[in-house]
């Protein structure tokens, strides 16, 4: 794990590179990745230089030697030598200064993740012994807050001892699959930790799907049984003549338990998830009977952004890797009270703010779905000290009213991942927030970075010092295919200051805290997966997210591979354009996208844009568009949208726009085109469509 924090360079002149910039790139034709030839004269140019060097330095000691002594030889070797560093190496020396404060308590923290990781795996912990151990030091600590419930570390391992002894008494087997569908709840990641005693495994399954996707995430899992909350019941119901017939199905009604035998009646083959919980008392604490520290504990579904969600697998050692990985690196301690208004079927709630309970004791404040107005209110209600946030919901946030409450309470850190560099000091200012710990990791990967020192903008750091001792790096790729570029060697570049490259994690399958679980589907597991990268016969994870290292190491992201699109021969950053559009539509939701059309090279961008009280000014963004963002990245096209079709984590479903196009004939929402003359945005109807087919209206 690394650090970071860096300020991200808002000019996408500078930013958004054409792939093609360097000649000596060539395209080997039966691999079909890029290869990169050594500029070999700079090479040489060097090594000339140092023998020169070498040789003035070797007369001076020699002539000092001959006329003085051999102390005052020394004393001209050492006075050269410090001349030479300076002379040649100023930078580094620059660079060394200012950055080893922030790698000295980046390795600091990294070494304590590294020994808590070991600890657990000496005594082959799973995430059950782990929390039982907390509960031994505080069980009448408050482990999860919720409405108005208060629930102790005592009261969440005796429902979950609860859920363990009925799934045992339903026949629940070690190694089997018990999907669990709930809303925000303590319950929800009691009852995972209830399967997980009895060594099952919990695909934790998004309470946004229905019909073929949740049909998908079942089969795909390959689930034996799952618990769904009541409000689900419907969903289920629509799919369950494709259901397998052996799928064990439970109903969980959330309700004050009830153990009085007169009060539970249980009738033979019910499903009533919660009526078995009543009329089963707790069993006593037992052992996990899964695998331990690196045995598979649950599965988290990606998106499905691009398509169907997958399953990534996440172990207890990948679950105290990434809490961990926050909780140190971000300054967090066992007395914080923190805020999660994320969904805890996700990796970011459901393992990074959950393990702060979990692993190392803190309280965790719970809320069923996040409101904008909600968010510092509640924070002082229940008297936070640090808050989760993820991707665009600081921006959300932003744009309530201002109000008292904006700095009247206590939190001093937030975390989380997604919080784009244009909103970041406005947000840090407006509620007064001491520290923002941005981190970035792939749920399915096996590598996270943070910020480790409050840089404005970053997502973590390289260290340009000892690079070699952080598991990650930025290799160059080509940014529409995502394919390594190599050298004449077959081996991967790493990228070089201010260039885009792809973030990886260098695998080491002996190493819990480097090795790559994928996904449950092996062979998406594979696509995953870069080989001989630095040496032959290593491997990393390879993201497929685009970063940006500046010179002191520090990372910003830039987009997806699968984002960026080209059109008049440059790259577009889709994220840096939402960025800027939405900052000038008074943070309104956007996504941009690339379009084909007929008979031009590369896509055309463009921007649909959320508009639900018809007040959107066309000339006015117009204007500004044409100020902020460069001609080859403006929005060519303009969809203005009632609503936007999000993940339960804000991340915008951008293929079905894209398969629809610019045709007004197939979409209903209002449709406009850049007239480049003008400067303006025109209406598009079904004749200018036709004009822009037939290249009579050229863009």
């Amino acid at each position: 794990m690394a650090a970071s924090g860096v300020v991200v360079d808002n000019n996408m002149n500078n930013t958004i590179k054409n792939k093609n910039d360097n000649p000596k790139q060539t395209k080997d034709v039966e691999t079909g990745t890029k290869n990169v030839q050594s500029d070999d004269g700079t090479n040489w140019g060097r090594t000339i230089a140092l023998l020169l060097a070498c040789l003035v330095l070797v007369a001076a000691c020699t002539v000092a030697w001959v006329f003085q002594d051999w102390q005052t030889s020394l004393q001209v070797f050492a006075i050269l030598v410090v001349v030479y560093v300076i002379a040649f190496h100023w930078r580094w020396i620059y660079i060394a200064i200012r950055t080893t404060p922030r790698d000295t308590k980046a390795l600091y923290c990294y070494v304590k993740i590294l020994l808590l990781t070991k600890s657990f795996l000496k005594k082959n912990w799973g995430m059950t012994e782990m929390f039982h151990a907390m509960v031994k030091k505080h069980p009448n600590k408050a482990c999860f807050l919720y409405q108005d419930e208060t629930w102790t570390f005592q009261q969440v391992e005796e429902f979950s001892l609860r859920v363990s002894a009925v799934l045992k008494a339903q026949g629940i087997r070690p190694g089997q699959t018990v999907a669990v569908m709930m809303n925000n709840c303590p319950e929800m990641p009691a009852t995972w930790l209830g399967i997980a005693r009895i060594g099952g495994i919990s695909p934790l399954i998004n309470t946004n799907q229905a019909g073929n996707t949740l049909l998908h995430s079942i089969t795909v899992a390959h689930c034996d049984a799952v618990i769904y909350e009541d409000c689900f019941e419907s969903a289920f119901e629509a799919i369950s003549k494709d259901l397998p017939p052996s799928l064990k199905q439970y109903k969980f009604t959330r309700r004050q338990l009830s153990t009085s035998p007169d009060h539970v009646k249980v009738s033979e083959g019910c499903n009533d998830f919660t009526a078995l919980l009543e009329a089963t008392p707790p069993a006593q604490w037992f052992p996990s009977e899964g695998h331990g520290f690196n045995g598979k504990l649950l599965y988290i579904y990606t998106s499905g952004t691009t398509g169907l969600p997958k399953a990534a697998v996440i172990s207890s050692s990948r679950m105290v890797f990434m809490a961990s990985g926050v909780h140190y690196l971000g300054s967090l301690n066992p007395n914080d009270v923190i805020y999660c208004p994320m969904p805890l079927y996700h990796s970011a709630g459901g393992c990074i703010t959950v393990g702060q309970a979990f692993i190392f004791g803190c309280t965790v404040i719970l809320r069923q779905k996040f409101s904008a107005s909600a968010y510092f209110p509640d924070c002082i209600k229940y008297k936070a000290t640090a808050a989760h946030y993820i991707g665009e919901m600081c921006r959300y946030i932003l744009t309530t009213p201002q109000a008292p409450t904006d700095t009247q309470h206590t939190v001093r850190t937030v975390y989380g991942n997604g919080m784009r560099p244009q909103i970041w000091t406005e947000f840090v200012k407006r509620f007064n927030i001491k520290r923002v710990v941005e981190f970035y990791g792939a749920t399915e990967g096996n590598a996270n970075i943070v910020n480790v020192d409050n840089r404005t903008g970053a997502i973590g750091f390289v260290s340009r010092i000892i690079p070699a001792i952080y598991p990650i790096a930025i290799i160059q790729v080509d940014e529409e295919s995502g394919e390594p570029i190599r050298n004449r060697k077959g081996l991967c570049q790493l990228a070089k200051p201010n260039a885009p490259g792809v973030f990886i994690g260098k695998i080491n399958p002996n190493n819990p805290a480097r090795a790559y679980l994928g996904y449950v589907d092996k062979e998406a597991s594979e696509k995953k997966i870069v080989r001989d990268v630095f040496s032959k016969g290593d491997s990393a994870f390879i993201s497929g997210d685009i970063l940006t290292a500046d010179e002191l190491g520090y990372l910003y992201f830039k987009d997806r591979t699968g984002d960026t699109f080209r059109w008049r021969g440059e790259n577009v950053s889709t994220t840096e354009v939402e960025a800027i559009v939405s900052k000038i539509a008074d943070q309104r939701d956007a996504v941009v996208y690339g379009v084909e059309i007929p008979n031009i090279e590369g896509r055309a961008g463009m921007c649909g844009i959320v508009d639900e009280d018809n007040t959107l000014n066309l000339d006015e963004l117009a204007k500004n568009i044409t100020k902020d963002i460069p001609v080859y990245a403006r929005p060519v096209f303009i969809r203005v949208m009632t609503k936007l079709d999000m993940t339960g984590t804000f991340k915008m479903k951008k293929v079905d726009l894209q398969k629809e196009g610019y045709n007004p004939s197939v979409i209903a929402d209002k449709l406009y085109y850049l007239d480049l003359k003008l400067g303006k945005y025109l209406h598009l109807g079904p004749e200018e469509f036709r004009k822009i087919e037939s290249g009579e209206i050229r863009l």
